[in-house]
């Protein structure tokens, strides 16, 4: 299925929070740029080193007016027990979401049936709860948080000037492209 455009379904799940235990909505993630980062389980081998590369990079996320929201299929009790008993998560500022219930790793056909664990998915939402990026990795194959938020930063550009595209590897400040019939077969 294809999620650009689609927007993000009404859902209400458990989290854990800067110590704290809270739940997040749908309307919790509109009025600003989300990042939905999937990954399959706490407690285990490649996650925490994308969660810690993540947090390394959230002050630029939060300057982009955009949150990080990682979800797992885990309960809220098992992200606090990891951030509690592990320093690479204690460290973490951004909500970690437990879909349980599945509501939106099925909404994004996520789930590995052998594991009933949630593919390494990464979806960036618009402040209207609309995607407008995503990747799906195979379980093994790690993220990078800052091509997460070069993407971001590239969706938010073209958002803005909607007439102008980026080309690869742009980043904020670097020359766009207005796409016309006067570049073609030209670039």
């Amino acid at each position: 299925m294809n999620y650009i455009n689609k927007e993000l379904p009404d859902f209400d799940v458990k989290a854990y929070h800067k110590g704290e235990l809270v739940n997040y909505k749908k309307n919790d993630l509109l009025g600003k740029w989300s990042i939905l980062f999937f990954y399959p389980a706490d407690f285990s081998f490649v996650c925490p080193t994308e969660l810690e590369d993540l947090e390394s990079s959230y002050s630029e996320f939060k300057k982009n007016n955009a949150e990080i929201y990682s979800v797992s299929v885990d309960s809220e009790f098992s992200h606090m027990s990891w951030a509690q008993n592990t320093d690479t998560i204690s460290k973490i500022e951004y909500p970690m979401l437990s879909d349980q219930k599945h509501e939106l790793a099925d909404f994004f056909d996520l789930i590995e049936e052998e594991s009933g664990r949630a593919y390494r998915g990464v979806f960036i939402i618009n402040p209207e709860g609309v995607i407008k990026s995503y990747t799906i990795n195979a379980m093994g194959i790690g993220r990078n948080a800052q091509e997460i938020l070069r993407t971001l930063q590239a969706a938010q550009f073209v958002a803005e000037n909607g007439d102008n595209v980026c080309p690869a590897n742009w980043h904020p400040g670097e020359k766009t492209i207005k796409p016309g019939a006067d570049l073609v077969g030209k670039i």
